[in-house]
């Protein structure tokens, strides 16, 4: 069994990795911490976790404390926010852990980069070893690595719908736009204004407008790998009154003319052997209640004739293939065993 740690396991990231942890035939959850609710047993927090099935009632949340936990567990996942994880990750290393990390803090190549968008890092000699944790992409080098920087939910959902585009050069790098909706727990537990009931709910509205999101340089950084050069995307997230989801649609101008049959059966050769990506049939619609509580990114490939335009509809479960569900994907690569396992569950429809 893999003895695994979760750090950082209070919010919606750490509930959904418990709860596939939980169901995992080769993992068991040997320590959670949590600052805020040290000393509480975990099925106290989140009832839902309760019951002999998952094995779990008997943990309780412990303040964070990287060397002791070396010696409970071998696998950890990171569940902070990003400068949290920078400081917590060289320790577990040391201590001969694995580490899948779900912040920010090693999705970039470039610190500079990083710098730009997020704060001062305090361990760059790490963020050039680091993976980033896309299966579908760098699965070999994951099977390898000892860190991985698990990716953000939108950039899963978008790079993964514009992977095949760029890879096949079909259409123009710099002309990339991304409209994406995501569901209201991609903002977390704590408290805030515009996550709350009567702000969200029968409404829509979209928020970090003009290129100002803190995933537009992640998703730039992979598309630029797949088109060979640096690129810019327009990218605007909205927020949408559900409680989980995501919802991409990636346009582009094709460089020549294609049908929509054409289209798909590129994007079913590109995904023809991925486990975790299910390419819909010309003409069918992704909904994300097909996804929801999932692993799978569902595409939906579609041709504007009218202004030959690349229209690729995305969706994903933000906190299972966005975050958890992808988390656990990369700890059974890192530890030799199918990607699948623990994972097989379909989806929660309605």
């Amino acid at each position: 069994m893999i003895k695994t740690a979760i750090i950082g396991a209070s919010g919606y990231t750490g509930l959904e990795l418990l709860r596939l942890l939980a169901g995992h035939p080769e993992a068991e959850v040997t320590a959670v911490t949590s600052r805020q609710l040290a000393g509480r047993k975990v099925v106290e927090v989140f009832p839902a976790l309760s019951g002999p099935c998952g094995g779990l009632d008997g943990l309780v949340f412990e303040d964070p404390d990287p060397v002791a936990l070396t010696r409970r567990a071998s696998f950890f996942f990171t569940a902070v926010p990003h400068q949290t994880a920078m400081a917590v990750v060289p320790g577990l290393l040391a201590g001969g852990g694995k580490v899948v990390d779900l912040s920010a803090d090693f999705r970039f190549r470039q610190a500079e980069v990083y710098e730009e968008w997020y704060v001062p890092h305090t361990a760059r000699e790490l963020m050039a070893e680091a993976v980033y944790g896309l299966p579908e992409l760098y699965r070999e080098q994951i099977r390898q690595a000892r860190l991985v920087g698990n990716p953000g939910c939108y950039p899963t959902s978008v790079i993964l719908a514009a992977a095949p585009l760029l890879k096949n050069n079909l259409v123009d790098p710099d002309a990339i736009i991304s409209d994406s909706k995501s569901g209201v727990s991609g903002a977390g537990r704590g408290l805030s204004m515009t996550s709350q009931f009567c702000e969200i709910d029968d409404g829509l509205m979209a928020y970090k407008i003009g290129g100002v999101h803190r995933h537009t340089p992640e998703i730039e950084q992979e598309l630029g790998q797949l088109a060979g050069r640096p690129l810019k995307i327009s990218f605007t997230p909205h927020l949408v009154p559900l409680s989980r989801g995501i919802l991409s649609t990636v346009y582009a101008p094709l460089k020549k003319e294609l049908t929509p049959a054409e289209l798909n059966q590129v994007y079913a050769e590109f995904y023809r052997d991925q486990k975790f990506v299910r390419v819909r049939k010309p003409g069918e619609q992704p909904h994300t209640l097909d996804v929801r509580g999932t692993n799978y990114c569902d595409l939906g490939p579609f041709v504007d004739r009218r202004t030959n335009r690349a229209i690729i509809v995305s969706v994903i479960d933000n906190l299972t293939r966005g975050a958890s569900g992808q988390a656990v994907c990369n700890m059974n690569l890192m530890c030799g065993l199918p990607e699948e396992t623990g994972l097989a569950g379909l989806g929660l429809r309605p």
